[in-house]
């Protein structure tokens, strides 16, 4: 006798530990029935879960010798209702072994259910008069957190004796182990709660972060939403690669999490950005275009040489031997079309383009020395230094400076992220989103780390966060690029050592760019793609090459 107890509390404490390691709630509920279960050998059992409502949801019925399982990973759903704990006037359903367990918390041990008048049992009747089973014993346990709160009950029906297999009653001592094993069971149950409350609660914060930047600007807030989807499916392709560089990369549930969440805070330095500078649509915007200061600028200079030539022409009519009229119309008209020209083309050069030729840079330079009278009535050049600096851009809309500023966004990225204390599993977020802007050959920002030392998860990063770049729709200064105008630019990149290249090639091979394609771009955008005139893409060997 004193045996077998020893052996069920042996059993008991090796469940405890057991349930404090189970991560998954599905199965955490599954241990912890099915432990209920294995200590009073009892053959079947129910464990509900209570609601918010006041409710208690059935979560998990199992019986052995219906072959029943129904909740948990069973994936076939409990079909009966909820069980109120109280009526509408507030009074306590003390209708239910169940309900009442969990509002007075006490246990209920019912030898015969057919035999209680106590408690209504017409579902159970019902249930048996379906399936052919008859319910005789019942225990009932609520489960209690370090609080006292009822959060659940643990019910296990029919009793069996060990050797006969005869359906008996729950002892005093089944009762008490279910009575630990169900307190047990509540604090793994409200420490998996609390712990999912509290990765919900963090979720909620990196939303709120990519959210405030997506306020920010429209313009950024897509692309981080956009990165952390690429980002999980090149490193979910990578990981699934069977041969190549990459045969050996794998990642667990939690480096998948630390990715995904590093892929949502991969930008949230850029909520230290000034917005003319992130939503930067033309060279010579700030708070406003000042293309339209140009504009007025012409305009004066149209509107002084009308004067000349309406000036001329007075000059001429008052002296006969003058100037020929239509001459001067003719020049008048000459100088408007050239200013016109010269405003187009300022205009053009204001909209960012890839590359901006050197002749048009010059011609910049030269329209900016023409003199214009202000308000003032002082001379001055038509451009200042600044405007025609920005003009100059060779490519995009952003200056020299302004791309330090934007490239700065990084530097706080990291900064922000290094500040936080992560749990275990977290601590490579900083890294896995500080290394986006990293090139392999060492020529990157801010830390200019080489492929050697950078994650395989670091340098997933850097690829989705290029290629949704070069695709985006919603940036301001230019149009998003087709499929294979934008893969053609990627593979010249692996060719110069910006992006990896093993994991360039499993983008293209596993055909990553078209799924995300799919989701998330314009039709118009996804065109045919040769993948064999991609530069520098190297397709697997095939199986018949691998034969020596």
């Amino acid at each position: 006798m004193i045996s077998s107890v020893l052996e069920r509390l042996r059993q008991l404490t090796n469940i405890g530990i057991a349930l404090s390691a189970e991560k998954d709630n599905g199965r955490l509920m599954e241990r912890i029935l099915e432990s209920a279960k294995a200590l009073t050998k009892a053959d079947g059992g129910t464990l509900y879960l209570r609601a918010e409502d006041d409710v208690l949801q059935f979560e998990i019925m199992l019986t052995d010798s219906l072959d029943l399982c129904l909740g948990g990973t069973s994936g076939e759903p409990v079909h009966y209702g909820p069980i109120r704990l109280y009526d509408d006037d507030g009074t306590p359903n003390h209708h239910t072994v169940a309900s009442y367990a969990a509002v007075e918390r006490c246990t209920v041990n019912i030898p015969d259910a057919y035999e209680a008048k106590e408690f209504d049992f017409s579902g159970t009747r019902e249930f048996d008069a379906q399936t052919g089973y008859r319910s005789r014993s019942f225990l009932t346990v609520p489960m209690q957190d370090h609080e006292n709160r009822v959060i659940g009950v643990l019910q296990l029906i029919n009793a069996r004796d060990p050797a006969t297999g005869a359906v008996g009653t729950f002892s005093v001592e089944d009762q008490r182990l279910v009575e630990a094993l169900s307190s047990q069971a509540a604090v793994a149950l409200t420490s998996k709660r609390l712990i999912n409350e509290q990765r919900r609660l963090f979720e909620s914060f990196v939303e709120l972060i990519a959210g405030a930047i997506d306020d920010k600007s429209p313009y950024t807030g897509g692309h981080c939403r956009r990165v952390p989807v690429l980002t999980m499916m090149l490193a979910d392709a990578a990981a699934s690669a069977k041969g190549g560089p990459l045969r050996g990369f794998t990642m667990t549930e939690e480096d998948r999490y630390a990715l995904k969440i590093a892929g949502w805070l991969h930008d949230c330095g850029k909520i230290t950005t000034p917005e003319h500078v992130v939503d930067k649509a033309t060279k010579l915007e700030t708070i406003f275009d000042r293309i339209h200061l140009v504009d007025t600028r012409f305009e004066v200079l149209k509107r002084d040489a009308e004067i000349r030539m309406l000036e001329a022409k007075l000059a001429a009519r008052m002296d006969p031997a003058g100037s020929d009229i239509q001459a001067l119309e003719r020049q008048y008209k000459e100088e408007i079309r050239h200013l016109d020209e010269e405003r187009a083309f300022l205009r053009r050069c204001n909209i960012g383009g890839e590359e901006m030729a050197v002749e048009d840079q010059q011609r910049v330079r030269t329209i900016a020395r023409r003199r214009w009278r202000g308000s003032d009535g002082n001379l001055a050049s038509l451009l200042d230094d600044e405007e025609a600096h920005n003009l100059n851009v060779p490519k995009g809309t952003l200056t020299p400076e302004e791309r330090e500023i934007i490239n700065y966004h990084i530097v706080a990225t990291i900064k922000m992220l290094d500040s936080l204390p992560y749990p275990s599993y977290l601590r490579n977020v900083p890294e896995y989103a500080g290394g986006h802007h990293e090139r392999m050959d060492g020529r990157g920002y801010p830390r200019a780390l080489t492929r050697e030392q950078m994650s395989v998860q670091a340098r997933v990063m850097g690829i989705a966060d290029i290629f949704e770049a070069l695709t985006a729709q919603d940036r301001p200064y230019k149009q998003g690029m087709k499929l294979s105008q934008a893969l053609e630019i990627m593979g010249q990149m692996k060719l110069d050592r910006h992006i990896d290249p093993d994991l360039f090639d499993v983008f293209v091979h596993q055909k990553v760019y078209l799924r995300y394609a799919r989701e998330f771009m314009d039709p118009v955008q996804t065109d045919e793609v040769d993948e064999s005139r991609i530069p520098g893409y190297t397709p697997p060997p095939s199986p018949s090459e691998l034969i020596p």
